[in-house]
């Protein structure tokens, strides 16, 4: 049993949470992941690892909530337990030598670019920032990301904080503006990263994704997550996250993300009506 060690409402549907876990703590590195379920019974769920505290044995997660384990996850409170907490699993992010990034996140996956970003800068890369939000309400970890980072930019769809926009539009006027980046780190949404990859496809930047598909025991057995990458079968758990940006079929895999929308927005409705009867 794993205690949650703290709390935090980041937005309407993103939460934070510190769990007490040493073991992965002491070996997690920017860019893994780790597997956890709510209880005995409950199915199992990846999230990237978001932070890590090496002394207080503390590894921070962000979560969004859109099915059913993680509505679970959301109505534990800081003191209780969840039951597995396995890891540090994938591949860290490769962040050696680099000297000039653009960290570029997008949504709830600002949260796995965030680490990344922090890495960079303490390992003193010059880090250009760029997050993106639908608007003012969903946006996080902005003082964090501006901590980790030489340069901040702030977008968000409908122009309601920052300036308005997509991530792509910031990362071309800084391409343009002469900015010469060692690689481009783009997390987040398919459709954001498929098109982050199309733009510096045209300059000629290499770019890493994060690639998050649907997982189930996270060793490599179930092929669950696999993905096509240069036209070879790969396997999110195992061979990345991380993959080369130019390389990935994005289409491929949005479709294949698509296959469960309906089931766990289903399943997500049947829990929060148990939730709301018990609360009664």
């Amino acid at each position: 049993m794993y205690r949650i060690v703290r709390k935090k409402v980041l937005n309407p549907t993103v939460t934070l949470m510190d769990i007490d876990a040493p073991m992965v703590a002491a070996k997690a590195e920017p860019g893994q992941f780790i597997i956890l379920r709510v209880d005995e019974n409950g199915e199992r769920i990846p999230l990237t690892v978001a932070d890590y505290d090496r002394e207080k044995g503390t590894v921070t997660i962000i979560f969004q909530i859109v099915g059913s384990t993680t509505e679970k996850l959301n109505h534990k409170n800081e003191g209780e337990f969840i039951q597995d907490f396995v890891g540090p699993l994938g591949t860290p992010t490769h962040i050696d030598g680099l000297k000039k990034v653009a960290v570029v996140g997008g949504g709830v996956g600002c949260a796995i670019a965030y680490p990344v970003a922090k890495k960079l800068h303490e390992n003193g890369c010059e880090v250009h920032a760029i997050a993106g939000f639908r608007n003012k309400d969903l946006v996080i970890l902005e003082d964090e990301f501006k901590a980790a980072s030489d340069k901040m930019i702030m977008m968000t769809d409908d122009g309601s904080y920052g300036t308005e926009g997509r991530v792509t539009d910031a990362l071309k006027e800084l391409i343009e503006g002469g900015e010469q980046y060692d690689e481009v780190i783009a997390i987040g949404p398919l459709i954001m990263m498929k098109f982050v990859c199309a733009l510096t496809k045209e300059y000629g930047v290499k770019t890493t994704v994060s690639m998050n598909p649907i997982m189930i025991d996270g060793t490599g057995m179930c092929g669950g997550c696999r993905l096509t990458v240069g036209g070879e079968t790969k396997f999110a758990c195992v061979d990345g996250p991380d993959f080369d940006g130019h390389l990935v079929d994005f289409d491929e895999a949005m479709e294949r993300a698509a296959m469960y929308r309906d089931f766990e927005r289903h399943k997500h409705e049947e829990t929060c009506n148990l939730f709301n009867k018990e609360v009664k």
